[in-house]
């Protein structure tokens, strides 16, 4: 079997979503609305694009139809680098200005209280 790359995967899932977006359209066209009433939320849910934790694999399909969605396409390079990020572990997108990184596992208190209400 053949080794695909990181630019074949990026053409790949680009085709993917535009197959996903040509059948949104076709619904919007029956159904006024529909892409950014029903379909938009879903894909924002999906994405997990809200939440503070690090984009994952598993996110980036649904990230890469909601740019589909907008008005601007992404661009391949883009999707190309990103993929490779992802793949290689790297986080492709940088954390935002004032978000707080998420906590570290806790360590073993050694049977002490985590209630912040108590006085120590």
């Amino acid at each position: 079997m053949a080794e695909i790359t990181t630019q074949q995967m990026a053409q790949l899932m680009i085709g993917v979503a535009r197959a996903q977006l040509a059948i949104v359209d076709s619904i919007e066209n029956s159904k006024a609305g529909f892409k950014f009433t029903h379909v938009r939320p879903t894909l924002e849910t999906a994405s997990r694009i809200r939440s503070n934790n690090p984009e994952t694999l598993a996110d980036f399909p649904s990230r890469l139809l909601l740019q589909m969605i907008s008005r601007n396409a992404p661009d391949f390079d883009r999707v190309a680098r990103d993929l490779e990020a992802l793949v290689s572990g790297i986080s492709p997108v940088p954390p935002r200005e004032g978000a707080t990184p998420a906590p570290a596992p806790a360590a073993d208190s050694g049977g002490e209280s985590l209630d912040m209400t108590q006085q120590s």
